[in-house]
């Protein structure tokens, strides 16, 4: 079953725990059946590839390991500060994300 998500692809966001704690990104990927996000460069795992094809390069690669979304916090554009998320509906009955800090309140 698909949970609801605090966070979008696309979205800044600021890791708040574990090994990148205090690292930005973007979200490249959200599964909301598992409740992990992909943030671009953040939590790299190392990958052994295997030549598969003749004459293919095979290596060692770094790439996003997905991490679970109550780690991250959405960024705000405004105040550029890590903030939870509000909800509230516009004059044209729009549903749109609010920055919780009592000194911004951007939509975004």
């Amino acid at each position: 079953m698909a949970r609801k998500m605090h966070v979008k692809t696309g979205d800044t966001v600021m890791i708040i725990s574990g090994k990148d704690k205090g690292r930005t990104g973007k979200v490249l990927e959200v599964s909301p059946s598992e409740g992990k996000v992909i943030v671009e460069g953040c939590n790299l795992a190392t990958k052994h590839l295997k030549p598969r094809a003749m004459g293919q390069q095979g290596g060692i690669v770094k790439a996003e390991a997905p991490l679970y979304a109550s780690k991250v916090m959405p960024v705000c554009p405004k105040c550029g500060k890590p903030t939870r998320v509000g909800h509230k509906i516009t004059e044209g009955g729009a549903k749109v994300r609010q920055c919780k800090h009592a000194s911004c309140g951007e939509t975004f």
